[in-house]
């Protein structure tokens, strides 16, 4: 059974930042593209950036530059490390696994002064 399940997250002021990390199970995590998601109040879940079985990271222009994803396989671990955070990253952040339509239960992103 796919579990995921993300923390790390929490309220910051502009500028600031956050690590938020997801540990996965039930699956084979190094084979796996991992992905970070958000989904800002009132608006639909998107991603925000992923990161292959090869460390090959990609990332949605209005991130880039200020997040880095990464992953630790030997403990079935991606992280999302946010710099320079914006009001307008606030959102609950997911990771989810390309292969499986199986979400965790989020962790909340706040940034507000």
């Amino acid at each position: 059974q796919v579990q995921l399940v993300e923390s790390g997250g929490g309220l910051v002021q502009p500028g600031g930042s956050l690590r938020l990390s997801c540990t996965a199970s039930g699956f084979t995590f190094s084979r796996s593209i991992m992905a970070w998601y958000r989904q800002p109040p009132g608006k639909e879940r998107g991603l925000v950036a992923y990161i292959t079985s090869t460390f090959d990271a990609n990332y949605i222009e209005s991130v880039r530059g200020r997040f880095t994803i990464s992953r630790e396989n030997a403990k079935n671990t991606v992280y999302l490390q946010m710099n320079s955070l914006k009001p307008e990253d606030t959102a609950v952040y997911y990771c989810k696994a390309s292969d499986y339509n199986t979400w965790g239960q989020g962790t909340q992103v706040t940034v507000s002064s």
